[in-house]
């Protein structure tokens, strides 16, 4: 394997589960069972030729028997002959099942198996991911509720901005991942099989097989639905489903994407100032050249692996916009790439996220160091109005206070001195205060306004209940291969 080109997404990154969603195997495994489900259908309404039926019993217990035992040999070698997948695997499947060889694939075509294979695999996907959203969910909640209390400096364009609480600003990570999550849900729960429509979507081949019996033809697909564990298949199409339904899934992914890079991203900020770090292993190397690094290389990779998944929403999108009449084949060879890989690498960046929010280590005597450099500029309001208690004139001290934070921010940035401020309003006779009355303004937990009370309400009345309907499903670890 080492003199060709292997994928990352398989060897590095995505889990053994989504990777077997996309093998070969469970989708041939999945062709096998969708052509049962036609034979069943059409057995089931009678099919019929001059009084006898098309299909037995037998026949269909005898592609029962070899439903799983797939011989990729004998398609592969016959695939080379015809140049045909779905043929390929029909002749295979004969081999096996001889006495059924001729009424497997009856009246359908091949994105009878292709298409409707595509959004079993998509909905079996779409669960895995569902399951490790809500894990990342539940651990960021429970680092929210420990950290709901902590003040730490609020930053809006980077800059110190009114403080918040390092639990508040997780609520905002698990706030955009619950939007992933209800998109998903809703999109997961529109998916419909293609059904077997025929070669434009007319299903001319029923018609033909069942002698124009409507009613009997209007069975199918909700029959073969039913035995494919799906609510229904769609109601119109060409040959194959709208390739709208890929760039609505693959939308949900790149959403999830950006909600990942949202927060490994703040991560990393956040590790530059020493205030919040990702797991770091006992004998993890963060730099070849400066051992004392620890660098974010999770959350780099999370925001990475999504750059990719965002990006790959674009194929599914142009191949829709670009299919013409009732189908053409400029679609397969994308669908084989961007579909998988798409999952793969989501599959990737939850399993970092679950990795990196279930060992987040936060300083908190950092984020106190931080917070005391910049409260004597917050604290200027409350400064200010017990000097007017005191006395004072509050147009006259707001001036005041305005040259002295000048001068304060001047020995802070040109001079590296520590923040003066408090010691500049004590010496100056408006103010009126001493310093103890000064620094009793400074408490962190005075100016975080209701973000430990917001914590605890949105943790409670939001992410609580989806915890509890999904709780079947918490528990997740992952372990990261490299």
């Amino acid at each position: 394997m080492n003199d060709r080109y292997v994928s990352p997404l398989s060897e590095r990154y995505s889990s053994k589960e989504m990777q077997y969603i996309f093998s070969p195997e469970k989708k041939f495994r999945t062709w096998r069972r969708l052509w049962i489900a036609l034979a069943e259908t059409e057995m089931e309404l009678g099919l019929s030729e001059n009084g006898r039926p098309v299909i037995t019993q037998e026949q269909i217990d005898e592609l029962k028997s070899h439903a799983d035992d797939i011989n990729f040999d004998v398609a592969k070698a016959r695939e080379k002959e015809v140049r045909h997948d779905v043929m390929s695997h029909v002749y295979a499947y004969g081999v096996q099942c001889p006495k059924a060889a001729g009424i497997i694939h009856l009246g359908a075509t091949s994105c009878y198996v292709g298409d409707n294979t595509d959004i079993i695999l998509m909905d079996e996907a779409l669960k895995l991911v569902h399951k490790k959203l809500v894990n990342v969910i539940e651990k960021l909640s429970r680092f929210a509720d420990e950290y709901k209390n902590q003040p730490t400096l609020a930053f809006t364009h980077f800059q110190p901005a009114q403080p918040t609480t390092v639990g508040k600003r997780a609520t905002l990570w698990i706030n955009e991942f619950m939007m992933d999550l209800e998109d998903l849900e809703y999109v997961r729960a529109s998916l419909r099989l293609l059904g077997s429509k025929g070669t434009t979507g007319t299903q001319a081949s029923f018609k033909e097989l069942f002698n124009g019996d409507d009613e009997t033809i209007d069975k199918i697909d909700p029959m073969i639905a039913e035995k494919m564990g799906f609510e229904g298949c769609v109601p119109v199409s060409g040959q194959t489903y709208s390739r709208k339904v890929d760039t609505r899934v693959l939308n949900v992914l790149a959403g999830i994407a950006a909600s990942a890079t949202k927060m490994s991203n703040d991560i990393r900020l956040l590790q530059h100032l020493k205030e919040v770090e990702e797991p770091f292993e006992k004998n993890q190397i963060g730099s070849s050249a400066m051992a004392y690094k620890r660098n974010p290389m999770r959350s780099e990779r999370i925001a990475s692996l999504s750059r990719y998944v965002i990006a790959d929403a674009l194929n599914p999108a142009i191949t829709s916009a670009t299919q013409w009449f009732e189908r053409t084949l400029d679609d397969s060879a994308n669908k084989r790439l961007s579909v998988p890989e798409g999952f793969l690498a989501i599959d990737g960046i939850l399993d970092l996220c679950i990795n990196v929010t279930d060992g987040l280590k936060v300083y908190p005597k950092v984020i106190e160091k931080h917070f005391m450099a910049e409260i004597p500029f917050m604290a200027t309001e409350n400064i200010m109005m017990d000097a007017v208690k005191a006395g004072g004139n509050r147009q006259e001290l707001h001036e005041k206070i305005r040259q002295l934070s000048m001068e304060a921010g001047k020995t802070v940035k040109e001079e590296g001195k520590e923040n003066n401020l408090a010691e500049l309003i004590a010496k100056d006779p408006a103010f009126g205060l001493t310093r103890e009355q000064i620094e009793n303004n400074f408490k962190p937990e005075l100016y975080v306004g209701r973000a430990p009370r917001q914590v605890e309400v949105y943790l409670k009345d939001v992410v609580k209940p989806v915890i509890d309907k999904y709780s079947s499903e918490i528990g997740l670890t992952a372990e990261i291969n490299v």
